[in-house]
């Protein structure tokens, strides 16, 4: 039950009683001995015809009755018991007919209306008796004042208590406040109970000087002439409504047909103001952006061209383009969502257009890629404060319905120059300039020529390793991995090489970048996988059986679902043991997406395959990530190896990871080995594995078959060891080289 309903059943439930108690007051107090055919008369009068003879007060929907008025005279006539019954039925009979004439009048409001009826009836008498005691004593006594006092307090009581009540049961039913109601009304409300008042008076007035039979007489004679008066009325006014009405009828078919013309005219002009509209919208929407709203390649394109043919017949318009990537986008992409992602560009654009001069040209060009050009860049030092301004602006924080989120942009600098052959190739400049801030981790770099050369360079590069990759010109190369409690070959870790038929061998520092960022590692780690696996099965027999291969995976590789198949797939065409395989994942590339990479290698432990942490220390990895990792060993990265003989602070650091190995149950392989002081410190410290220059650097297929089958050339450095140890010697001086 909502609020209105409430209030409507508690107001009825407040006004039922004061209702019911009048009535059965007014019947058992009636004065019977007062009843007769006047009486009778009077109440058919009252009840059946005074709400008939009405007239509506102007502007408003209150009506003026007779039927108010004989009931204030029944109330000075018969007392107040009459009129308590007379103002019931009356109230009842009106709300009826109100109904039967169309008005949507619901039961409760009957009810309403009654009640209200009795209740002001009720406490009209009581105030009347109360002030003057019997009514029909002032008719008697014939005081002018006192009668107009009578009246006045009839008039006033009823309507107070009318207007009050039914100003609550509208409130009650209604959003509307309570005095506003009684406010517009009071006014016509009033008028009502004062006329209806006076009208009771005179009518008293004329009974007590005439006969009552005559006076109902001549009140029943007006009311027939009125009624037959209204019934004339109302015929004459639906005939004018009805010659109204055809003059209307004729007047809408010119009006249709005036219509008609004038909406074949306004079709005319709306089609011809949409196809303004459109073709502008058209052209809004070819030029521009829809995400940001910002200019789109194309327009900025034309903008650059336009700007290129004024500097070439004008030496000094200067122009530079400002070219922006955001930083680590694909992340916030990845994370938070694409809808985030919209968020975050709409900003900076927004930030973009905020920062630069109304001369300045801001564009989008989809993705994260944003372009400004700045006119009058006469000072290179505008270009660069505009190029600082940006980097601030973007690096401040983006909220977006309490979320933070921070991203930063690298930018890249070119300056317009009358020998430009095209626009584009001003924004191409500027892209590279971009790129070489981006690798080189600063905030904004200036084009020069020798940019544009490094990236052609990279850019061959990229082609003839995508080349290499179909002419299998990558091969491995084995690096033995040693065992240094007794010097033997525990495994070799797969290096890949490329033999480029001209270049030679491309070192795998110039390639493997371009293998990342292209994505092309990826199927180039799947090649190796299957050429590592194919040689773990040739060393599959007799003593090779403990032999592993060790492959660097990419951290690009974690996110290919396909992985745990292809390993699964390598293996067993080649009838490998799972344990014989071994991926090393760098430090930095598992914390990249920490939660993502301990499920994927969850997944490749179920095969069996074994998991090392490569260039452990380099990174940034914490130790409760590290015990959630399903990983067999931890590689010491060869920047530790090579300093421990300089300082205790390094020597500290491979012993502190030795020590943690040795605790979660790893294996360590120590990097970069290439003395024979730095074999036996390792040793000393209790390293399982190592591998470097000391041993071999990594060698072709063939090269490593040799040191399986002859003798090593470090097995000595291992008898040296075991004699020390048998004559003695605890500690080996660090700063005298072993012989």
């Amino acid at each position: 039950m909502d609020r209105n309903s409430r209030l409507t059943n508690i107001f009825l439930l407040t006004c039922l009683p004061i209702g019911v108690g009048a009535v059965i007051w007014a019947l058992v107090t009636f004065p019977y001995q007062k009843a007769g055919a006047e009486m009778a008369v009077f109440a058919v009068v009252t009840i059946f015809f005074g709400s008939y003879l009405s007239v509506q007060l102007p502007r408003t929907k209150l009506f003026l009755t007779v039927s108010d008025a004989l009931i204030l005279l029944s109330l000075l006539v018969y007392g107040g018991q009459a009129a308590v019954l007379l103002a019931a039925c009356e109230a009842c009979f009106a709300s009826l007919n109100l109904r039967r004439r169309g008005h949507l009048t619901r039961n409760r409001t009957i009810m309403v209306n009654v009640m209200v009826a009795i209740s002001a009836v009720m406490l009209t008498n009581t105030v009347v008796t109360l002030l003057f005691a019997d009514p029909t004593t002032v008719l008697a006594n014939e005081s002018p004042r006192a009668f107009l006092g009578l009246l006045i307090v009839m008039a006033l009581t009823q309507f107070l208590v009318t207007s009050v009540g039914v100003s609550t049961f509208v409130a009650a039913t209604s959003d509307k406040a309570f005095w506003r109601i009684w406010y517009g009304d009071c006014l016509n409300v009033l008028l009502i109970y004062v006329c209806a008042s006076i009208a009771a008076g005179l009518m008293a007035l004329a009974l007590q000087r005439i006969d009552i039979l005559l006076f109902f007489a001549v009140i029943a004679f007006f009311a027939l002439t009125y009624l037959t008066y209204r019934r004339s009325a109302t015929d004459v006014e639906d005939s004018v409504k009805e010659i109204e009405l055809e003059k209307s009828e004729r007047m809408k078919a010119a009006e249709i047909h005036l219509a008609e013309l004038e909406s074949y005219v306004s079709k005319l002009e709306r089609t011809g103001r949409e196809l303004a509209e459109s073709r502008e919208s058209f052209r809004h929407a070819a030029t521009h952006d829809a995400l940001t709203n910002l200019p789109n390649r194309n327009f900025f394109i034309d903008r650059l061209r336009e700007l290129l043919e004024q500097s070439r017949q004008d030496p000094e318009c200067c122009f530079a383009v400002v070219f922006l990537d955001l930083n680590r986008f694909r992340q916030i992409n990845d994370s938070l969502g694409h809808k985030m992602g919209d968020r975050i560009l709409r900003g900076v654009g927004k930030r973009l257009s905020e920062i630069v001069r109304e001369t300045d040209f801001v564009g989008h060009f989809g993705g994260d890629e944003f372009a400004i050009i700045c006119s009058d860049a006469f000072e290179p030092e505008r270009v660069f404060d505009l190029a600082g301004q940006v980097n601030r602006k973007i690096a401040e924080c983006f909220r977006f319905h309490g979320r933070q989120v921070y991203t930063s942009v690298s930018i890249g600098i070119a300056f317009g120059r009358p020998d430009y052959g095209f626009a584009e190739d001003i924004l191409r400049d500027a892209d590279i300039a971009m790129y070489h801030a981006k690798d080189h981790d600063r905030a904004y770099a200036i084009f020069d020529r020798s940019m544009r050369v490094s990236a052609i360079a990279l850019q061959r590069l990229e082609t003839d390793l995508r080349y290499a990759i179909v002419c299998n010109e990558l091969e491995l190369f084995y690096q033995p991995i040693v065992d240094l409690s007794d010097g033997k070959i525990a495994g070799f870790e797969a290096l890949v090489r490329w033999n480029h038929p001209t270049r030679g061998l491309v070192s795998p520092s110039d390639f493997i970048p371009v293998a990342e960022s292209t994505g092309l590692i990826v199927p180039i780690t799947n090649e190796l996988l299957r050429d590592a696996c194919r040689q773990l099965g040739e060393w599959g027999a007799g003593d090779r059986r403990h032999l592993t291969i060790s492959i660097n995976l990419s951290g690009k590789h974690l996110g290919e679902p396909s992985l745990v198949a292809r390993i699964a797939e390598a293996l067993g065409e080649n009838d490998v043991a799972p344990e014989r395989l071994k991926l090393e994942i760098t430090e930095t590339a598992l914390m990249e997406n920490a939660e993502t990479t301990i499920a994927m290698l969850n997944r490749i432990k179920e095969t069996g395959v074994k998991v090392s942490i490569d260039d452990f220390g380099t990174g940034y990895s914490s130790l409760s990530y590290l015990n959630r990792f399903p990983i067999n060993t931890l590689k010491v990265d060869q920047s530790f190896v090579s300093e421990m003989n300089s300082g205790t602070e390094n020597r500290e650091i491979v012993r502190t990871v030795i020590a943690l190995a040795a605790t979660l149950g790893l294996d360590t392989i120590a990097e970069g080995i290439e003395t024979e002081d730095q074999l036996q410190l390792l040793r000393k410290l209790g390293c399982d594995y190592g591998q470097g220059y000391l041993f071999s650097p990594a060698i072709p297929k063939d090269e490593a078959e040799s040191l399986l089958v002859g003798k090593s050339a470090w097995t000595h450095m291992f008898r040296q060891s075991r004699y020390l140890h048998l004559i003695g010697v605890d500690e080996v001086d660090e700063n005298i080289p072993a012989s």
